[in-house]
């Protein structure tokens, strides 16, 4: 016998189809109605038909192999044959992320081509592949964010055999894989939940409308369905960690708050399980509360996205001041950033006009990732160019090595390791005219806080959007492509051999700069980063040492430190690691003005 189940308290009788035929359920405790029936085999396929209606799919289907508007079909996990038993993900504190769509990710844009492409991430150096997210959202295409039915994975990408498929072979690689999910809304198109029961509460707003049900009347089942969700993906599908999306829009007044109660139900999981599991929290509210223990009054989540340190580095390299770009672009943001994770900690934002962001003291720096580009930061622009477009490969350079040398655990978005000349763009496949209607109006809003034409961004719907941002993996063998990639190579590699440049110890970590000058030089341990951002070749007062990196082959050494040309860094190896903090010193052919971060921030 098997036992169909399906919590409805919306519904006044709930029949389950069948193999044609329906089949009554029977109320129970909690407004679960449930129904057994025998001779019922493995990967059958259902749906539940409301008050007499139209068949409409689980909420919690395992399998949507017609899409998210077709019906479910049963999944046995225990049929797949993992080899991963001896599987131990390495810690995230010292990891390197390498965030990737699967669509655009190959040509074939699934999860087993994904895997042929598995060799170059070990190469290039990387210990975390975290996918955009794959549950099954409208159409053929899209980045995922607007994805209904959240047990599934996406059928186009190869559905739940497919992914498990990708997580076992990236952890005979060495790889561990997060998966990027998505709790705080669900897609317009296709989503059934709320004929259900009330998933949702206009109790709270948010940008995508009513928020979902996490402490209005009914909103126990709503939270277990979003607990099980997250340990599904860990349990059955053997993925390392979640990076939840934007979880301020998780809006819950409850003592108990949604993400402490994940935090602990994922530490418990892991405990059962054996595993390391990580969890990574998406949030604008630049809050440490995200990071810190549940002893000290936090979540307990192992790590946060933190915008202020793209925004830092990004403005400081492009020079765009447009959008949130107003609130960045001194080189004694890039420092603070770089020390403190957050710029905005309770400073004012002229963007937002308001003070923002509270302090991260004593918060160690791996609990911030770190990222030059993601698919926000790149997608989100009109024309969706990658840094490499906007910026020469010198001054590209110069921000990867803040990156990677920082105290943060970096995240490399698709294709920028070789400056990939196919942009990323917003694509979307609803299928609804009018849905894809109201879709452009929003982007073409968004766009005009930056300044851009709606002209300038091409419809999200059209299908040649898509194809323009699948990677070219051709590029790798060309220049300036390989140039770029082995300096990625190198600095990864520099990374893993020097221990000190990825521990994490924001006390040992220290930054001079000048604005007038346009040099910053970061000191972490006994490595130092000289970075000249100026148009003229600098001179750097520098302890001895040894010169372990140089992004130009123009970077001379003197007995009294260094001179980088134009957009070049260095990095250079102190001969005595443990000597007091140091200040550096430089110069471009006119008198100096040596900045403190404590005194420019003043």
């Amino acid at each position: 016998m098997s036992q169909f189940r399906v919590w409805a308290p919306r519904a006044s009788s709930v029949e389950l189809e069948l193999h044609g035929r329906r089949v009554p359920m029977w109320p129970g405790a909690g407004a679960w109605w449930a129904v057994e029936v025998s001779h019922v085999g493995d990967q059958t396929d259902y749906a539940f038909c409301l008050d007499g209606g139209e068949p409409l799919p689980d909420p919690r289907s395992p399998w949507q192999p017609d899409g998210i508007r077709g019906r479910s079909r049963l999944l046995d996990h225990a049929a797949f044959r993992w080899s991963d038993a001896h599987w131990r993900a390495p810690p995230l504190s010292a990891g390197v992320i390498y965030e990737l769509h699967v669509g655009t990710f190959t040509r074939e844009g699934t999860f087993d081509a994904v895997i042929g492409r598995l060799g170059h991430l070990v190469d290039l150096g990387i210990t975390h592949v975290e996918l955009m997210p794959v549950a099954s959202f409208a159409g053929a295409r899209g980045w995922g964010y607007d994805g209904v039915s959240l047990y599934a994975p996406h059928e186009g990408y190869g559905g739940p055999t497919g992914l498990k498929r990708l997580v076992d072979a990236c952890h005979a690689r060495g790889l561990a894989v997060l998966l990027d999910v998505v709790y705080n809304h669900l897609g317009p198109s296709g989503n059934y939940l709320d004929r259900f029961g009330p998933y949702f509460t206009r109790r709270h707003a948010t940008p995508w409308g009513a928020a979902v049900n996490l402490d209005d009347e009914d909103c126990d089942e709503v939270r277990r369905f979003l607990l099980d969700n997250a340990v599904m993906w860990l349990r059955d599908y053997h993925a390392d960690g979640l990076r939840l999306d934007a979880v301020h829009a998780l809006i819950d007044s409850s003592a108990d708050h949604f993400l402490g109660q994940l935090t602990r139900e994922v530490e418990d999981l892991g405990a059962r399980l054996g595993r390391r599991l990580a969890l990574i929290a998406e949030s604008n509210l630049n809050d440490p509360q995200l990071v810190r223990s549940r002893a000290a009054g936090g979540y307990g989540f192992d790590a946060q996205w933190s915008d202020d340190i793209h925004h830092a580095l990004h403005a400081a390299l492009t020079g765009e001041r447009a959008g949130y770009y107003a609130d960045f672009g001194s080189l004694a943001d890039v420092a603070k950033a770089l020390m403190e994770g957050f710029v905005y900690d309770g400073r004012y934002s002229p963007y937002r006009g308001r003070a923002h962001g509270w302090p991260a003291t004593g918060v160690p720096g791996h609990c911030f990732v770190g990222f030059l580009q993601n698919h926000d930061q790149v997608g989100n622009r009109a024309r969706g160019e990658r840094l490499a477009r906007l910026v020469g490969v010198g001054r590209l350079k110069v921000g990867v090595a803040l990156l990677l040398t920082s105290p943060f655990v970096p995240l490399l978005f698709q294709g920028e390791e070789w400056g990939a000349g196919a942009p990323f763009l917003y694509f979307t496949d609803h299928g609804d005219p009018g849905l894809a209607s109201a879709v452009r109006d929003g982007r073409r809003k968004e766009l005009a806080v930056f300044g851009w034409k709606p002209e300038e961004s091409p419809d999200p719907e059209a299908a040649a959007t898509f194809e323009r941002c699948r990677l070219d993996w051709s590029e790798i063998g060309r220049p300036p492509h390989t140039e770029l990639l082995e300096w990625y190579r190198r600095l990864l590699r520099l990374r893993r051999e020097r221990p000190a440049l990825c521990n994490g110890r924001m006390d040992r970590t220290s930054v001079s700069f000048d604005e007038h000058g346009r040099w910053l030089v970061l000191e972490r341990e006994g490595a130092i980063v000289a970075c000249n951002l100026a148009s003229r070749h600098a001179q750097f007062r520098l302890p001895p040492g040894k010169l372990l990196l140089a992004s130009e082959p123009g970077v001379r050494l003197a007995p009294q430190g260094v001179e980088l040309p134009p957009d070049t860094v260095a990095i250079l190896a102190a001969h005595d690691p443990s000597s007091p903090k140091r200040t550096a010193w430089g110069s471009c052919g006119h008198a100096s003005r040596r900045n403190s971060v404590s005194a420019s921030n003043q």
